[in-house]
């Protein structure tokens, strides 16, 4: 069942623990590609140095001010695109940044975009997920509520099964570095980074 806008628009600290577990599904020409979230960041706007919308409203960052349930993307290192999905509510500019799938559907056409026959690298890591899952900076701005890119029920997971540490290459964000703010589901194989940064 495709989650609705309701599941998007709460806190984003208590979306982030939820989403781990649902399925992440696009549509494209190619095929259907599916994975199950194992690992999101938060980013929290203006109360977080480590956010894009940190610094203030942007024509990067307009579609994270509207409400919870759009997608966000953006580019690094000139090469990687990496998907966030909006949270929170309207004027709150607050997302969650998917770092890593467990692939479910579609792994074929996921090894040949991906140009490996290794499961584990295919979405274990931002720029991974997006290049397997098909995910372009032409999906800036996607309405998850809608038929091409959008989540899925996928399964329910306890609290006990979910990891809480310091984000990824964050360095420069002073005390931001230091929040818990990285959710991951404790088992997986297929996170991102195993070990928790210092």
């Amino acid at each position: 069942m495709k989650l609705e806008r309701d599941f998007y628009t709460r806190g984003t600290l208590t979306v982030a623990e939820d989403i781990l577990g649902k399925t992440l599904v696009h549509v494209t020409p190619e095929g259907v590609t599916k994975g199950k979230i194992v690992e999101v960041e938060a980013y929290l706007g203006p109360d977080d140095r480590a956010a894009h919308s940190f610094h203030g409203r942007s024509k990067r960052t307009e579609i994270q001010y509207g409400e919870g349930g759009y997608v966000y993307v953006y580019l690094i290192y000139g090469m990687y695109i990496c998907m966030n999905i909006v949270t929170n509510r309207k004027d709150k500019p607050e997302v969650l940044l998917l770092r890593a799938l467990e692939p479910l559907e579609g792994l074929d056409l996921m090894k040949r975009r991906r140009k490996t026959e290794r499961e584990k690298l295919l979405c274990s890591g931002p720029g991974r997920l997006t290049q397997a899952m098909g995910i372009t900076m032409g999906d800036y701005g996607a309405d998850l509520c809608g038929d091409s890119l959008y989540l899925e029920t996928g399964i329910t997971v306890q609290k006990q099964e979910i990891l809480r540490t310091k984000r990824i290459n964050i360095d420069y964000a002073g005390e931001a570095r230091d929040y818990l703010w990285r959710f991951l589901l404790k088992d997986s194989p297929y996170v991102s980074v195993s070990k928790a940064p210092r």
